[in-house]
């Protein structure tokens, strides 16, 4: 039983992921590609996480720290990487929207 919830959670987890390369691949700018990347992949991950806990149960503790970790530096990543973009192209470079949510703000 516990087999078939690690094959499903993987499935599931490999389905994320190509959600998420086709995000980087449709979306219109690059902040957008980024949260659709960070988004998707970290919620792949923790589900292939935990298909590899349903298959080898002993390793349980290394997986959530792992999980932890993923959880931790996905955002944080993305959040420096779009700041960066930001910082470096401050016109509509990346923004096909038109709107600039951080005008005026100190960065």
């Amino acid at each position: 039983m516990l087999n078939i919830l690690g094959y499903i959670l993987g499935f599931l987890g490999v389905i994320l992921f190509f959600i998420s390369a086709l995000g980087l691949l449709r979306m219109p700018d690059a902040l957008t590609r980024m949260q659709a990347a960070t988004k998707a992949s970290t919620l792949g991950s923790l589900l292939v996480i935990l298909s590899v806990a349903c298959f080898v149960p002993q390793w349980t503790l290394k997986l959530v720290v792992l999980a932890v970790f993923i959880l931790i530096t996905n955002p944080i990543s993305s959040s420096i990487l779009s700041m960066s973009i930001y910082k470096r192209f401050k016109k509509d470079v990346y923004n096909t929207s038109g709107a600039d949510a951080l005008k005026g703000e100190k960065l």
